[in-house]
């Protein structure tokens, strides 16, 4: 039996990424929870350039980077494909994943840690990249082809953790009003049975972790003394 190992953190998104291939492929592996704040030696061993998660260790081997685990994962284990076959279709899962990490991510991140002037500047982003994602997804289930796929796991960031985040922030940001195709395509991302199985429980992103974690980021810093 192959030996699998997967550094990670439970509430990583990145790192649902990669448990969610493993899952697919039913390969049997050891999860190490990291603690980033006391990062471990096997961890700063596995990673020294980044030194961060998810890092999958396959046989000693380390491999880093959410979607190149992923991609990994579905070309050494036996299993269900999570890459098209066709070439064409294989080319478009890995620009929306890259669209998805590269452009969702960013906007999102910097939309829910800003305030005022800032936060509105990053919010015609994050409204432009909705439109395009709805847009691509209108009247459909998935990013490629009819099969769930590379780029729905990526996606993870915008299906499932987009309303994470308006419910920790208290900002409300999607409404099915503004972006119908959106909202409807996350509403199949979050409770299709296919998908359920396999993205964590939404009360315990929220409590007792993100709530507290998230207010701390975005607190107004106190002038010095």
């Amino acid at each position: 039996m192959a030996d699998v190992k997967l550094l990670g953190l439970w509430y990583s998104p990145f790192t649902h990424r990669v448990e969610w291939a493993l899952k697919i492929k039913c390969v049997e592996y050891e999860y190490i929870n990291e603690n980033l704040r006391k990062k471990s030696p096997l961890l700063l061993e596995s990673n020294p350039i980044h030194r961060k998660v998810p890092v999958l260790i396959h046989n000693g081997k380390p491999i880093f980077e959410s979607m190149v685990i992923v991609e990994y994962i579905d070309e050494t284990f036996e299993g269900p494909s999570i890459l098209p076959k066709d070439p064409y279709d294989r080319a478009l899962a890995r620009f929306w994943a890259k669209f998805l990490d590269d452009k969702a991510e960013a906007v999102i991140n910097s939309f829910f840690r800003k305030k005022g002037e800032e936060q509105e500047k990053c919010k015609e982003e994050v409204c432009e990249m909705l439109k395009v994602i709805g847009n691509e997804l209108k009247n459909r289930k998935f990013f490629v082809s009819d099969k769930f796929g590379f780029a729905d796991i990526a996606a993870n960031v915008v299906g499932l953790w987009l309303g994470v985040f308006e419910e920790v922030s208290r900002v409300v940001l999607v409404t099915r009003e503004k972006f119908p195709n959106f909202c409807a395509w996350r509403d199949e991302y979050i409770n299709c049975t296919q998908n359920k199985k396999y993205l964590p429980p939404r009360d315990e992103l929220l409590i007792p972790h993100l709530k507290p974690r998230f207010q701390a980021a975005t607190a107004p810093k106190r002038p010095p003394a």
